[in-house]
């Protein structure tokens, strides 16, 4: 499973209570520009989703991924190429883990957000939230421990 051909990996990263995001940055050429995004991004070489989202999240914001508990993984279409797949990660870190995040050299600036406030809003990109309400319906309940 791991190993089949995908796209990228993007993951739901609770902190605590709170599901960091973060603004994209203002650019003509890039898609979903100045919306707000879950960490992770594209496939480089023969990664697995599993480390194609390790280093996405070591680069975007300093965490290590054997810091935090994988809650679900979901495979799927590419909301921008249906014969592109791609990975969707739900992690749970503890609230400490905020004071070791490190912003890096993409996007305009990260925040921590309730899941409702993820959901409602318009400004984070519609496939994401998508994507949050299916494991928040199926699964929610593995995150209260």
């Amino acid at each position: 499973m791991d190993n089949d051909a995908f796209d990228g990996a993007k993951a739901a990263v609770f902190i605590g209570e709170r599901l960091l995001v973060y603004q994209r940055d203002r650019r003509a050429d890039l898609r979903w520009s100045e919306m707000w995004d879950f960490p992770g991004g594209g496939r480089e070489g023969p990664e697995s989703p599993t480390q194609t989202l390790a280093r996405e999240l070591d680069e975007e914001f300093g965490l290590d991924l054997a810091a935090g508990k994988e809650l679900w993984r979901h495979e799927q279409a590419a909301d921008f190429d249906p014969a592109l797949r791609v990975w969707f990660f739900v992690l749970q870190f503890p609230q400490a883990a905020r004071n070791s995040l490190r912003f890096g050299a993409e996007g305009q600036r990260w925040d921590l957000w309730p899941v409702r406030r993820v959901l409602a809003s318009a400004e984070v990109i519609p496939s994401l939230r998508q994507r949050l309400a299916l494991w928040q319906t199926r699964f929610e309940s593995q995150r209260l421990d």
